[in-house]
């Protein structure tokens, strides 16, 4: 029973352990990280849709620059969801922008093409990046 006692604290501790890591893990900012992979956002979801583990391997938590035309702009308070247009008509890639990315987002108008780069964290009937900055638009 002690030996049970003492494995339970260990792996209590480890856990707490991991915990506190992963709280004080850095924040990344996307703006000064170079981009890791460069592709169409019809190209990323066709790759989720097509093979969601071997897209999570190439794509997951790496600095994605996507280019498509944007179909909505959704703002909440200072935070901004830009969707863009892919070739399926159930799915597309959703970028959460930073606050800081706010002024230039009402800028970005439906039917616009752009480049946003951001974090993917993966796919849930559409693709998620996160952090997300304003590269380009047209």
């Amino acid at each position: 029973m002690k030996k049970i006692s003492i494995y339970i604290l260990i792996i209590g501790l480890i856990g707490v352990f991991i915990g506190y890591k992963m709280y004080n893990k850095p924040h990344i900012n996307v703006a000064e990280k170079p981009v890791d992979i460069a592709l169409t956002a019809s190209i990323l979801l066709a790759d989720f849709s097509s093979n969601e583990t071997s897209a999570n391997t190439k794509y997951l938590d790496k600095i994605i620059a996507v280019k498509g035309m944007v179909t909505t702009v959704e703002f909440d308070g200072e935070k901004t969801a830009i969707s863009l247009q892919t070739k399926d008509d159930f799915g597309s890639v959703v970028c959460y922008l930073t606050k800081e990315e706010f002024k230039k987002s009402t800028e970005i108008k439906e039917g616009q093409e752009v480049v946003l780069k951001g974090i993917c964290t993966g796919f849930l009937m559409d693709v998620i990046l996160v952090k997300c900055i304003i590269m380009n638009s047209k």
